[in-house]
């Protein structure tokens, strides 16, 4: 049975503007934590043609490679597919379902920043990762 499958395991969707920056971050460090005890998924609502030089800069400082990753477009199967949906400034772009999570966290965008000013945010995002984390595994 997929459904009851994938239901076993949570799955978090990190929403951005471009998925050039936060949502990259975040993503990277929630799959680089949980491994493969929570399905990892982040879109944009504009994708951006490449992911930020600058995020990938500053997640290799912390040995997570992030170098092959793209902007993926949001879509509404992408929504419904998640458990939790995190929105990282994409404002009213991202669908609403009932049933599901939705969070909002207020980062610094890091879109035409250098390296210096993400740091801050990645290890921001680090944080809130590490205790989303935490949360969703001790709900099983």
């Amino acid at each position: 049975m997929p459904d009851q499958a994938r239901s076993a395991k949570p799955s978090v969707l990190f929403v951005c503007v471009h998925n050039a920056g936060r949502s990259q971050m975040a993503a990277a460090y929630l799959a680089h934590l949980a491994g493969d005890r929570i399905e990892v998924r982040s879109a944009g609502s504009a994708p951006a043609d490449q992911v930020n030089p600058a995020v990938v800069e500053a997640m290799a400082e912390v040995g997570i490679d992030i170098s092959a990753e793209t902007p993926k477009v949001l879509t509404v199967d992408a929504v419904q597919a998640s458990d939790v949906v995190i929105t990282m400034g994409c404002g009213d772009a991202c669908p609403v379902f009932p049933g599901k999570r939705y969070l909002d966290w207020t980062l610094d965008d890091p879109a035409g920043q250098g390296v210096d000013a993400v740091r801050p945010i990645r290890d921001e995002i680090r944080t809130r990762i590490e205790s989303l984390v935490s949360e969703l595994l001790s709900d099983k």
